[in-house]
């Protein structure tokens, strides 16, 4: 699933071409792709104007004219990719977006999980509130003293998937939870109450570095992601766990191991982290 690196990477890729263009065209190929009734959709997108692009979490934000939004998720295998204008939609393609200019945005999804909505401005804050992300780690208001605070409120929590629960932090899913558990040299099933001090620093450090790594090489295309101008990510050379089981831990020649934490595969290093 692409996670706040992939998620910023698109972003940035979308204002650099998308911002400011009007949507000529929209021709929806998937009805589950929307959230309304394929006609109303592509009559109410038709002709409005792309004036902002952001991020919140893993959600990609359009804001549009006529104070509407576009908001998309995409889940497992979700990709938004930037075409020709005679490129021809494929079997995963759920959306098309044509732009003035003789471009088109595919909205592609193999797997039919990602998706699409278009809301008003009641509709955007209803949705977000009812998410309740977590704050924004690469924001400069996540600090370290805010981190243990949030820490100290989940005593019985184990840390990897507290680190991948939304609702506590935004935007960092299985790959990056398990990266930053490895740099900290903290087990990913150790339990916030046992974690000292500097091993909550070190963890802090870790998520703050890794995460801004990863955007700077745009992403990890460890496996289906590609960016919006479909080229993969180039973080997966930095990878010190992640998809690494079997092999020698770069830091201390152990074997990376593998077990099963929250229903989701986790790897980490017996050497190192402790």
């Amino acid at each position: 699933m692409p996670e706040l690196p992939e998620v910023e990477t698109i972003v940035r890729q979308l204002k650099s071409r998308a911002r400011g263009k009007k949507i000529s065209r929209v021709k929806v190929l998937d009805a589950k792709a929307v959230n309304l009734r394929v006609k109303d959709f592509e009559n109410r997108v038709r002709g409005k104007i792309i004036k902002d692009i952001k991020r919140r979490a893993k959600v990609i934000i359009w804001g549009l004219s006529s104070k509407k939004f576009l908001i998309f998720h995409l889940k497992l295998n979700g990709r938004i990719l930037w075409t020709k204008d005679m490129a021809v939609p494929r079997k995963k393609t759920r959306v098309v977006f044509d732009l003035a200019g003789n471009n088109k945005i595919f909205f592609d999804d193999s797997r039919r999980f990602a998706w699409v909505r278009f809301l008003d401005k009641k509709g955007l804050d209803a949705y977000f509130k009812k998410q309740n992300f977590g704050p924004e780690p690469l924001k400069k208001s996540f600090t370290s003293r805010v981190f243990k605070k949030m820490l100290a409120r989940r005593p019985n929590s184990k840390i990897k998937p507290l680190l991948m629960d939304q609702k506590f932090i935004a935007g960092i899913g299985n790959i990056y939870a398990q990266e930053a558990c490895f740099y900290a040299g903290i087990r990913p099933m150790r339990v916030v109450k046992t974690l000292e001090d500097k091993e909550i620093k070190k963890l802090y450090q870790g998520i703050k570095r890794i995460l801004s790594e990863a955007v700077r090489q745009q992403g990890t295309s460890s496996d289906v992601y590609v960016n919006f101008f479909g080229k993969q990510g180039g973080y997966v050379a930095e990878l010190k766990v992640y998809g690494r089981e079997g092999k020698k831990c770069q830091r201390c020649g152990t074997i990376i191991k593998v077990t099963k934490l929250a229903g989701r595969g986790t790897r980490y290093c017996p050497g190192c982290q402790k």
